[in-house]
């Protein structure tokens, strides 16, 4: 049986979470409690060196530790419905979208989390090793998740989903990254009716309960 390490919290590993549930994948889930700091424990390191969720572990026995991994991996094992596209055409616009939305979406908001966040003092970045925090990427992560915001709304004018004309995991990757948005206090506003009319139709789907 597939296992996934998650914690309930956190953006990363809902990402695997709703890929699981949209695949239909029965799977069993360990919760790593990211706030009293378990991803650093012994325990947890013999899993994943890199002290990150989510980690999962698969039938054969290896472990996954960062989602374009488990995405490949959940993809081949279970390709319907297909997520990452049918057509070379496909494939390549919907890693495209994905990887944008990582990158301008998702890293802009941790680092406005990471590097603004009292209680994250000292570890502006994940994984094993502390770094110290830098103010000033907490103020360019808010500036990138507004020019972020804007580019998923032009992206959606009078498109149902994000990167093709079927749902896709750029459509999970930015479903996560909106809902993580909130956290640096940021969420979809008028200016943005293609955003918000996207994100209620996704909430729809059952998996994005999860």
């Amino acid at each position: 049986m597939i296992t996934l390490y998650d914690c309930a919290t956190a953006p990363s590993p809902r990402r695997a979470r709703i890929l699981l549930a949209e695949k239909g994948i029965p799977h069993a889930t360990v919760q790593v409690d990211l706030r009293s700091g378990e991803q650093l424990g012994e325990a947890f390191r013999r899993i994943n060196p890199q002290c990150t969720v989510p980690a999962l572990q698969t039938e054969e026995g290896a472990v996954l530790t960062d989602n374009a991994a488990i995405t490949a991996y959940l993809e081949a094992v279970c390709p319907e419905p297909p997520l990452l596209g049918r057509t070379p055409l496909e494939k390549a616009e919907i890693a495209s979208w994905n990887w944008r939305i990582e990158f301008e979406g998702l890293l802009a908001i941790a680092e406005g989390l990471r590097n603004g966040s009292p209680a994250m003092a000292n570890r502006a970045l994940p994984g094993p090793r502390n770094y110290a925090q830098i103010p000033e990427l907490a103020q360019r992560g808010q500036q990138r998740l507004q020019d972020f915001f804007l580019t998923l709304e032009e992206r959606l004018q009078g498109r149902e989903f994000i990167a093709t004309h079927r749902f896709s995991i750029a459509d999970i990757t930015a479903v996560v990254a909106v809902d993580f948005a909130r956290a640096v206090k940021v969420k979809p506003g008028e200016q943005h009716p293609n955003l918000q009319r996207w994100r209620a139709a996704m909430a729809q789907r059952p998996a994005m309960a999860l």
